[in-house]
Formats: C-alpha cells, sequence, structure tokens
C-alpha cells in the first residue's frame, strides 16, 4: 500500500470524516426527508415518533450505503469519480468498514421496531435487503439490477406511512410510485453520464451494453412520461386537491420536456441537466403534495 494512502488514526476530523462519507449522508438525508413527507401525509403529528422515524431510516439508509461500498470496493477503485472514497484510497479498512455498516443497520431497525412500530421496521430491513442482497449483486449480471434499485429507494415513504399509521394505505403507495419511476430517468441520465466508468468496473447497466443509446432514450422518455402520471394519481384518487394537481402537471410537464429533449439528443449537456432536474423535482412535488 502507498505510504501516502495509509490512514493516520492520529488524525480524529479526518478518519470521522471518511466514516461519514461511507454513509452517503446526501442520499442518506434525501430519504429521511422522503420518510417525513409519508409520516405528514398520512396525518402524522407525533413529533417524537416523527424523530425516531427519521433517525432509524437514516440508519437504515447509512447502513445500505456502507455496505454497498465495502461490496464495491474494488469496483470503486477503477472508477475515476469513486476511486477517492475511503475503501478504495485505502483510508479505511474493509472489516472496519463492514462492522459500521452492520452496526447502523442493527440499531436503525431496532429503533423502528421498539419506538415506532413493526411494520416500519420490516420496511426499512426490506430497503436494506433489495439494495444489498439484490442490487448491488445483480449489477454485474443484469441491466435490470436497477429495478431492485429504484424499489428500495422508493420505500422510504412508506417507511414513514407506516409509522404515523400502522399500515400503508392508497397515499403511502401513490408516493411509493412517484418516487420508484422518478429514479428511472434520474439514474438513466447518471448512468449514461458514467458510461465508461461504470464499463471499467464491469456493471452491465443499459447504458454500457448499448453505447448507441437505444435503451437509455426509450428509458428515459417512458418513464419521464409515466412520472408525469404518476404524479396527477394523488388528486385523481382524492388524496390531494386540485392545486396539487395543477402544481404537479406543470412540475412534470416541465421534467418530461427536459426528459424528451435529452433522449433525443443524448448529449452531456442535456442529459445532465436532466440529471439535475431530476434532483430538484421530487422536493418540488413532495412540498407541493404537502403544503396544498
Amino acid at each position: 500500500m502507498d505510504p501516502a494512502r495509509i490512514p493516520c488514526r492520529c488524525c480524529g476530523e479526518s478518519f470521522v470524516k471518511d466514516y461519514l462519507i461511507l454513509t452517503k449522508p446526501r442520499i442518506s438525508t434525501f430519504v429521511a426527508l422522503t420518510a417525513a413527507v409519508g409520516y405528514r401525509l398520512a396525518g402524522g403529528t407525533d413529533w417524537t415518533v416523527l424523530f425516531w422515524t427519521l433517525l432509524g431510516t437514516t440508519l437504515a439508509s447509512a447502513s445500505s450505503g456502507v455496505l454497498n461500498q465495502y461490496l464495491e470496493r474494488d469496483a470503486d477503485g477503477l472508477m475515476n469519480r469513486t476511486k477517492n472514497r475511503p475503501l478504495p484510497a485505502g483510508r479505511l479498512k474493509p472489516g472496519e468498514a463492514l462492522l459500521f455498516g452492520i452496526a447502523c443497520g442493527a440499531w436503525g431497525l431496532a429503533l423502528l421496531a421498539m419506538f415506532v412500530n413493526a411494520l416500519a421496521a420490516i420496511l426499512a430491513a426490506a430497503t436494506i435487503t433489495l439494495y444489498i442482497a439484490f442490487y448491488t449483486p445483480l449489477k454485474r449480471v443484469t441491466p435490470q439490477s436497477t429495478w431492485f434499485g429504484a424499489v428500495s429507494g422508493a420505500i422510504p415513504p412508506m417507511i414513514g406511512w407506516a409509522a404515523a399509521t400502522g399500515e400503508l394505505g392508497l397515499g403511502a403507495w401513490l408516493l411509493f410510485g412517484i418516487q420508484l419511476l422518478w429514479q428511472i430517468p434520474h439514474f438513466m441520465a447518471l448512468f449514461w453520464i458514467y458510461r465508461e466508468d461504470y464499463a471499467r468496473a464491469g456493471f452491465k447497466f443499459a447504458p454500457v451494453l448499448d453505447p448507441e443509446g437505444g435503451s437509455t432514450r426509450i428509458q428515459i422518455a417512458i418513464h419521464s412520461f409515466s412520472l408525469l402520471i404518476a404524479s396527477m394519481l394523488p388528486t385523481y384518487f382524492g388524496v390531494s386537491g386540485l392545486t396539487y394537481g395543477y402544481g404537479a402537471l406543470i412540475i412534470s410537464s416541465a421534467f418530461l420536456l427536459v426528459g424528451l429533449r435529452a433522449s433525443w439528443t443524448l448529449t452531456e449537456r442535456d442529459t445532465r441537466r436532466l440529471f439535475y432536474a431530476s434532483l430538484a423535482y421530487l422536493p418540488a412535488v413532495f412540498t407541493l403534495i404537502l403544503v396544498v
């Protein structure tokens, strides 16, 4: 090992930062916020329950991020965008990451089971299982792995709903559908931008297997349109009002136009624009569904 890459245990701040990086904090925070949307839309009002829901969900998401990086540490070392992560860079040992990831998951599920309810804990366990036992290994086998990742990523609003009601009502499934479909154009844009990196790592994503982009174009276009329909369903089923419906129509139509342009050109500029638009889309729609 290069001495420059050996972790310095005396540098506590850097050491803690590397553990934080393992948890993918931006993703974990985003996951917690979508769980909060599910909790509030279901009518949850107990702030103590919400606190434990968010903490447990964040830890479960962190566990998925840590264990994913543990399993993919060699592949991460082959990609420019991930080679400086703590494990491939040698700043943390694999065993340390494995124990940390297991601890995060165990604490997250335990907190949900003890202070929220069993259903919330089961759903959180499902997110970890789908992400680690299915999505992560299948990335090297089939492009359909993306769906396992998308299902895992769409469960957090259901955790929040379950925390508020102890069951999964229609609204929980509508939030699940929106978040599920949103992930396909989001990830297709990311996969296309970094397709050379993913190819070096041996990941069999659609842009890697079909470098001409035909499959990527179709998936972006179809799911951007499907997302528009899914975003209107809360109004159709009476979960939210007409004001939300009009707002969601405007936001989703704008996103569809960005998606259609990206699917038509597949230029880096347009696919990056789609990726950034997807980062804004879900917070905009979920905020709208809560406030109107």
